[in-house]
């Protein structure tokens, strides 16, 4: 028998349907594990979708279908319930099947080839390099990494990118930040120019211009008083409206136009130079955290092949858009968005939206035929008008899918973290790890749906308590490595164990449940969320405690204590491939 149950009960079900209904005969049939253990193990709902086409009652479709079933050792009962559906329990031989295959496939299984090895492309974090990741940026990369393995494990042909955001303003905002605390440090002539309050205030900043003063000394001191004395005057502290906020970030603007001024080629080293340094710090964090990248996609790249002048043309060539005040616009009300979009500003610069549209056509050029951009939940409304630039282009929108994320809200003590990167009041990811660990940080930052916000408990992410759901689970694999090594067997051994001895509910209950890690794997990659799979380990490691506590797994019974520690093994094995999955490791002792 193939170890597929599922595929087993459909082959019986399609046999009945040919006696039943021929005209049917290649009806969809679906097979769902039932919430409750007191329906059976699966439930098929094929009645319900004959019963109006051959003009009978559910029930007694159901009946009929019954009747035509052919034999199967593996099935130990079928029953008609509720308005029709047909409920299957299967026999202790079936359930238990899966532990020696689970104990051949090891890292194999749950690996589905549903994918069918086609190319995808998940694009996340893509923050700016404007300063360190902060918690907020940790669930994004927790659950794109944890997608990647996710969608790898159900048979896709995965890349995982990065998109740097090197080329716009805000790079220039954090070049200019540097520079003036440069200033500060260097003290040229005794002379300051205001730092702005909207440049980034963060120690980061100072710590870069400290790299530049020691390793350039003056080369970049330019006078302050000539930077100062060419910028709007800036709006009283207090005032916070739209038009001090305009005031401000004119400002702002005024001086980075000064800068770029007085340093000439020199202002591109020190844009350069804090790109690379943010950039590095980035790089090397995400690795910490266990989150490598296939690709790191740079932002100017498509300035510099020309993609997005090529881009915003064939847009135009296709009717799409318009002129205005001497811009360019992107009608992308045509396609369900608010109002529509400047893609070229009337100082011929191309806007974000613009470089946005190149991307995307960048990654169907290369051959993806499937996008899955995992966003902020605040970038909800840039989704129309992605899409809309994508079917402007004569491309499948359909192609694109945005998982979104909600940040996750850091609670220590009741006290609620702002982060915030230009004020540099946050707390950085870095620093969330080094007092939680790598392990907790993943799995709590996959415990809930994406798009569901998420406080992060510090104080339950520490303990050590089956109120820890990561120490929980990481335990069950600890006490099934601990009964091992006290065994002292080999392992091979308990690939040929005669599993008929285990009959207690305990037991059957945990082989059902390691049954039904490999439709876990293709129901949470086809739903994108592998906090499912997260649920699926915390009921497994608590259906093994349940088992450990209530039975003596050494006993003196040669051929049931072998038994039981191949379920266990099972477990140990089913544990390792659910937490590879979300990144988390498996100790073997705690």
């Amino acid at each position: 028998m193939s170890h597929d149950l599922k595929s087993h009960l459909a082959d019986l079900l399609r046999h009945a349907l040919r006696s039943v209904a021929p005209g049917e005969a290649n009806a969809d049939i679906h097979l769902e594990r039932p919430k409750l253990a007191a329906h059976g193990d699966f439930a098929c709902n094929l009645a319900l979708q004959l019963a109006r086409s051959i003009k009978r009652n559910p029930r007694q479709v159901a009946q009929l279908l019954l009747s035509e079933l052919p034999f199967s050792p593996f099935v130990e009962s079928v029953e008609v319930a509720g308005a029709g559906f047909l409920n299957f329990r299967l026999s202790a031989a079936a359930k238990l099947e899966v532990v020696h295959k689970i104990l051949e496939d090891q890292a194999a299984f749950g690996r589905s080839t549903a994918g069918g090895s086609r190319k995808v492309l998940v694009e996340f974090v893509s923050a700016n390099p404007t300063g360190p990741l902060h918690v907020g940026h940790g669930r994004g990369a927790a659950y794109g990494d944890s997608l990647c393995r996710l969608l790898a494990h159900a048979g896709w042909d995965v890349t995982s990118e990065y998109y740097v955001n090197d080329a716009g303003r805000q790079m220039d905002i954090l070049a200019l930040s540097t520079w003036l605390r440069y200033l500060e440090l260097a003290d040229a002539d005794g002379e300051r120019c205001p730092f702005p309050p909207n440049a980034y205030q963060g120690d980061y900043v100072r710590a870069m211009a400290s790299q530049m003063l020691a390793a350039h000394a003056n080369r970049y001191v330019r006078p302050a008083a000539s930077l100062a004395g060419a910028t709007p005057k800036l709006p009283a502290p207090e005032r916070s409206d739209a038009a001090a906020v305009q005031q401000r970030e004119a400002h702002l603007d005024a001086l980075i136009g000064q800068a770029r001024q007085l340093l000439g080629k020199d202002w591109q080293y020190v844009h350069d130079f804090v790109l690379n340094e943010q950039l590095a710090d980035c790089r090397s964090d995400l690795e910490e955290s266990g989150v490598l990248f296939d690709v790191w996609f740079s932002e100017q790249s498509l300035f510099a092949t020309g993609l997005v002048a090529r881009c915003v043309d064939r847009l135009d060539q296709a009717g799409y858009l318009y002129e205005q005040d001497g811009a360019r616009w992107f009608r992308s009300t045509q396609f369900g968005d608010e109002k529509d979009r400047v893609v070229q500003r009337d100082n011929g610069l191309y806007t974000y939206f613009a470089s946005d549209i190149a991307y995307h056509l960048n990654k169907y050029e290369r051959g993806f035929e499937r996008l899955i951009n995992v966003w902020g939940a605040d970038h909800h409304g840039y989704i129309p008008r992605v899409k809309g630039a994508i079917q402007a282009l004569g491309l499948d929108p359909q192609a694109l899918e945005v998982a979104l994320v909600q940040f996750a809200v850091l609670y220590r003590s009741g006290w609620k973290a702002q982060m915030s990167t230009r004020s540099g009041d946050f707390v950085t990811l870095r620093t969330l790890r080094a007092e939680v660990g790598n392990d907790a940080c993943r799995f709590f930052y996959v415990l809930r749906k994406s798009d569901q916000h998420l406080d992060f408990d510090l104080d339950l992410a520490k303990s050590q308590s089956n109120d820890n759901p990561v120490f929980y689970v990481q335990y069950a694999h600890a006490r099934v490595c601990s009964l091992l090594a006290q065994w002292g067997g080999d392992p091979q051994v308990l690939l040929a164990s005669d599993l008929s001895r285990l009959d207690s509910p305990h037991e059957l209950t945990l082989a059902t449940r390691l049954g039904a890690f490999p439709e876990r794997i293709e129901s949470a990659a086809e739903e994108l969320s592998p906090h499912l799979i997260a649920f699926y380990l915390k009921d497994l490691a608590s259906e093994f405690h349940s088992y450990y506590n209530a039975e003596r797994m050494l006993v003196d019974d040669p051929v049931l204590r072998q038994a039981r520690l191949a379920l266990a093994a099972a477990v140990r094995q089913v544990i390792r491939n659910g937490l590879a999955i979300l990144g988390v490791s498996c100790p073997e002792s705690m």
